[in-house]
């Protein structure tokens, strides 16, 4: 009867998919549907039930809720002021139609590293749009190259919150981590973000209204290509100054709390937005009232965005307090396969599990951490086996999945096909050349 928790939790997946696929309910109520369905199944009180939902909403939203919001209104900002047309003629006029895969993969592994996940994907998604249609080809050909990069930056490289996490339980040195890391990802990146598309057939697919222009713009009405990509790495720039900066102040510097708050995505998301309302905007001939319809606009059609991510967080937080993620690490803790496999698979089925991957990470390097000593691993290898195990194939427990298809307007089959592959490609070929470099090594 102990598997019970893993079961009620593939029953709670099947409900939910039924449920959206078969009877086409929203995902919104899909998901607390399958929440509930779950909660009780496992035994848990009603009213613990209700509490996790909660919880589970206002963890996800409180992070992620004015991230999305803004990332929204900056692509629409960039899409109604010619910026992302800006952007997108010259990097085809520099590539061409056939290398600029290329330069996608390098600008997402650029604001992968340098950002949340969610705030590369918001700020990018547009810039694909425009090339692709530029190119006159499938956007999700590029989408799909340009979150590869994006999620592999994300889970490997620190000052990304997983990977800083897993330097410290490892006592790893973070340098090597950096090196080995750069090993790993290119690769990874090439497989998943420009071998993939080739095999997934034909990716054709309508452009998400948010995103689609309804004006092709003339070389005079386009903001600069410095201004255009300038303002929307902004966050970037921020939270990089910030973390550099932080490595010379003294932790009891008055200056501290004014760079954490600067430094946080929310509010170098709300600077970025302010400086784009006048560069995308009024600096642009438009005028304020003009420009608050692009950002009306965009927030009334993230909304539902917002609200299905939110309920895919309580559908983890349910999951979460059923304990299942506990279970699955007390299965796998005296277990003697090499530790490098092992930091992964528990990660993967921790990831599986709760949809949350830095948790899952964590959690994965409190069972392998002892075996470091015991096996002679290298440290910095089990920290990106690990990584790598964090960023794997996903579902509908994960944020990422939900902001990947509604935002792209895709079904849930199309998304398993793109967001899911693309993710266990990633998860695969990362673990794999970990492997090799650990026999080379």
């Amino acid at each position: 009867m102990e598997a019970l928790p893993i079961i009620w939790v593939a029953l709670g997946v099947v409900l939910l998919l039924i449920l959206n696929m078969k009877f086409k309910i929203n995902g919104m109520l899909a998901l607390l549907l399958a929440a509930v369905f779950v909660g009780v199944c496992e035994g848990l009180p009603l009213e613990a039930i209700g509490k996790s939902i909660e919880n589970g909403v206002g963890s996800t939203l409180g992070h992620l809720a004015l991230i999305i919001l803004f990332g929204a209104i900056l692509g629409k900002l960039m899409v109604d002021s010619g910026a992302a047309q800006r952007v997108s003629s010259t990097l085809l006029k520099k590539f061409g139609p056939q290398k600029v895969q290329w330069a996608i993969l390098v600008i997402g592994l650029i604001f992968g590293l340098a950002m949340f996940y969610e705030v590369a994907f918001l700020i990018l998604a547009p810039l694909i749009i425009s090339i692709a249609r530029e190119a006159k080809i499938p956007f999700l050909k590029l989408g799909i190259t340009m979150v590869a990069a994006a999620t592999t930056a994300h889970s490997l490289f620190p000052p990304q919150p997983g990977p800083t996490a897993l330097v410290t339980a490892f006592h790893a040195d973070m340098g090597m981590v950096y090196i080995y890391g750069i090993i790993v990802a290119i690769p990874t990146v090439i497989c998943s973000g420009i071998l993939l598309p080739k095999l997934l057939g034909n990716l054709d697919r309508p452009i998400p209204e948010l995103l689609e222009s309804q004006k092709v713009f003339s070389d005079d009405e386009m903001p600069s290509f410095a201004i255009s990509l300038l303002v929307p790495l902004i966050p970037a720039m921020i939270i990089t100054g910030v973390t550099v900066l932080k490595l010379f102040i003294a932790k009891n510097s008055v200056v501290l709390p004014f760079l954490n708050f600067i430094g946080s995505a929310q509010i170098s998301m709300l600077i970025a937005v302010l400086v784009s309302l006048f560069a995308f905007g009024v600096n642009r001939g438009r005028s304020m009232s003009d420009v608050m319809k692009s950002y009306t606009v965009a927030i009334e059609k993230v909304a539902m965005v917002v609200f299905i991510i939110g309920a895919g967080g309580a559908f983890k937080q349910i999951i979460m307090d059923t304990g299942v993620g506990d279970y699955i690490a007390d299965m796998m803790r005296h277990s003697s396969v090499s530790p490098l496999i092992m930091a992964w698979f528990i990660t993967v089925l921790l990831r599986l599990a709760t949809g949350a991957g830095t948790v899952s990470a964590i959690t994965a390097a409190g069972i392998v951490g002892p075996m470091i000593t015991t096996f002679n691993v290298n440290p910095a290898l089990m920290v990106l086996a690990t990584a790598s195990g964090s960023n794997t194939l996903t579902h509908v427990n994960d944020a990422a999945f939900w902001l990947f298809k509604e935002y792209f307007g895709l079904s849930i089959k199309d998304t398993f096909k793109t967001w899911g592959l693309l993710e266990l490609t990633n998860s695969v070929v990362g673990l794999l050349v970990v492997l090799v470099v650990s026999l080379v090594g």
